[in-house]
C-alpha cells in the first residue's frame, strides 16, 4: 500500500463508512424538499399578447428577449386582445401562462358570464397580477371629412356626434369593444346609435384610411405602430375626451391623462397642443400556477422595460402594485416593497433562486442534521480503535492461559507471534498509532513472560 496512503491523520474509508448513513440521510431530505418546492423554473413559458401591430405584440417581442438572457423561452400567442387572453389564462385547458389584461377585462367578463345565465367562476382558473404595466388610452380617431358633415371645423368635440358614423369599435375578444359600449352608455347612447363594425386592428385603419370608415376606436399604448402611424396621418384627427376626470370618477379603471404638445413629432409640433384623453391600464397577469422565479423575472423584466418615461407616463410610474383589478401576487409584492433579492444583487440568478427557495428546507435539514452528525466523531473513533481493542482479547486469552499448569508455553509462544504479526499489519491513521504501539508492547511483555516461564 502506498506511504501516502498509510501515513495520514484519518481514515478517508471509515469515515466515509462511519458518516455514510447520515450523508444518505440528507441527500435524501434534500432531494425530497427539491422535488417538492421545484425551485428551478420550467425553460418554457406562453404569453398571449394581442394583434399584430398592436402594443401587446410589440412587448411581447421585448419580453421574450429580457427572458431569453436566462435560458427562459417565452412563446408569444397573438389573440384579439384582453377578454380572448383572459378566457385563454382561466381555461384550465390551455397552455397560456401570462398575459395583457386591459382594465375593465375582468367586469365585462363578468357581464357576458350574467348575460348568459353562466355563475360566477364557474370554470375560471385562478389568476394574479404582476403589476400594472402601461397606460392604454382609448384612442377615437376620425375623419376630417366626416366630421365636416358635422360642422365647419371638421373636428367631433362631443361624444354624441358619433351618431350615425360608420365606427370600428374592436375586435370581438379585445377589450374595445366593451369599452366603446360603456361610453356609449356614459352617454346615453345605444350600441345601434352608431354603425357599428368590428374589424380587427390593422383592417380597421386601413378602412379608415381608404374611407370606408368615419371613425375607429383604439385602445392601445402609445408604442403601438398604428397608433403612431395615425396622429401623424393628414386627414385623421384624434377626438379629445374633455370631460376625461367625470369618466374616470365613473369608472375606476379609467384616468385621465394628457398627450402633451409636440410629444409625437416635436418638428412639425404634433399633436398641436395637449390634449386630454382617458386611459385604462393594462397589468401582466398569470396564472396562480406560475412558478415563483418566473414571477420574479417578469417582474424585473418589467421594470427594465415599462419604468421608463413615455408619451404619457413619466418614468418610474410603471410598473405598479397599484390600478390593478386581480391580486397581486405575492413575489411580486415582495419586489415592488424591497425591489430584488438580495442574494439576486450578488450571485447569478439561477444560483440566487436556488438558495431563495430552499433556504428554509436546508435549515430544517440542518435542525435536523447536526445533533445527529455529534455521533460521528465517536463512532469513527470507536472504529478505528476496534482495530486495535479486539486484538486484546486475544492477548488476555494467552496470558490466562499461562496460568494454567497444564499450559504449553511453546504452543502459547507460538500463538503470541502470530498475534504479533498479525498486529504488525493492522492499519490505523498516525493520530492513533501510539494505541497500536501500545499494543504491540503489550505482546512484548507477554512473551517475556513466557520465555521465563520457559527458561525457569
Amino acid at each position: 500500500m502506498p506511504r501516502v496512503i498509510r501515513d495520514t491523520l484519518v481514515s478517508v474509508r471509515e469515515l466515509l463508512i462511519t458518516a455514510g448513513p447520515f450523508i444518505s440521510l440528507a441527500a435524501a431530505l434534500l432531494a425530497g424538499a427539491y422535488y417538492l418546492l421545484k425551485p428551478t423554473p420550467p425553460k418554457r413559458v406562453v404569453l398571449a399578447t394581442g394583434p399584430e401591430q398592436g402594443a401587446y405584440a410589440e412587448f411581447g417581442k421585448r419580453y421574450a428577449e429580457e427572458l431569453k438572457r436566462y435560458g427562459i423561452e417565452v412563446v408569444l400567442r397573438p389573440t384579439h386582445g384582453a377578454r380572448e387572453n383572459l378566457r385563454q389564462l382561466q381555461d384550465p385547458k390551455g397552455d397560456v401562462q401570462v398575459a395583457f389584461v386591459q382594465g375593465g377585462s375582468s367586469e365585462s367578463q363578468r357581464e357576458a358570464a350574467a348575460k348568459d345565465g353562466k355563475a360566477k367562476g364557474e370554470e375560471d382558473f385562478e389568476v394574479m397580477s404582476l403589476g400594472s404595466m402601461f397606460y392604454e388610452p382609448v384612442w377615437i380617431f376620425y375623419r376630417e371629412d366626416a366630421a365636416r358633415k358635422i360642422n365647419r371645423q371638421g373636428m367631433i368635440g362631443d361624444f354624441a356626434q358619433l351618431r350615425g358614423l360608420r365606427v370600428n369599435v374592436g375586435a370581438r375578444g379585445s377589450g374595445t369593444p366593451g369599452m366603446t359600449t360603456r361610453l356609449l352608455r356614459a352617454n346615453l347612447m345605444e350600441r345601434d346609435d352608431i354603425k357599428r363594425s368590428n374589424l380587427d386592428l390593422s383592417p380597421s385603419v386601413v378602412e379608415l384610411l381608404g374611407g370606408t370608415l368615419d371613425a375607429a376606436v383604439l385602445v392601445s399604448a402609445p408604442e403601438s405602430p398604428l397608433v403612431q402611424m395615425l396622429l401623424q396621418t393628414p386627414g385623421i384627427r384624434l377626438y379629445e375626451f374633455a370631460q376625461a376626470e367625470a369618466y374616470a370618477r365613473r369608472y375606476k379603471f379609467l384616468s385621465p391623462v394628457t398627450l402633451p404638445r409636440g410629444v409625437v413629432d416635436l418638428s412639425r409640433n404634433v399633436p398641436p397642443r395637449d390634449t386630454v384623453l382617458v386611459a385604462a391600464t393594462c397589468s401582466l397577469v398569470a396564472r396562480e400556477d406560475l412558478h415563483p422565479a418566473l414571477v420574479q423575472l417578469f417582474v424585473q423584466a418589467a421594470g427594465r422595460i415599462h419604468g421608463g418615461s413615455g408619451w404619457i407616463a413619466h418614468a418610474g410610474l410603471f410598473p405598479s402594485p397599484l390600478q390593478s383589478e386581480f391580486p397581486l401576487a405575492r413575489d411580486a409584492e415582495r419586489y415592488y416593497r424591497t425591489g430584488p433579492p438580495l442574494l439576486q444583487r450578488y450571485l447569478p440568478f439561477w444560483l440566487a433562486n436556488l438558495v431563495d427557495r430552499m433556504w428554509v428546507a436546508l435549515f430544517s435539514i440542518a435542525v435536523i442534521l447536526i445533533p445527529l452528525a455529534r455521533i460521528v466523531p465517536p463512532l469513527y473513533q470507536y472504529r478505528i480503535r476496534s482495530r486495535i481493542y479486539r486484538w486484546y482479547r486475544d492477548l488476555r486469552q494467552i496470558e490466562e492461559a499461562l496460568g494454567h499448569n497444564n499450559a504449553d508455553p511453546a504452543k502459547l509462544l507460538a500463538n503470541l507471534e502470530e498475534l504479533d504479526l498479525k498486529a504488525e499489519r493492522v492499519l490505523v491513521p498516525l493520530a492513533y498509532t501510539d494505541e497500536l504501539y501500545d499494543l504491540r508492547s503489550h505482546i512484548a511483555l507477554v512473551r517475556a513472560r513466557l520465555k521465563l516461564t520457559m527458561s525457569g
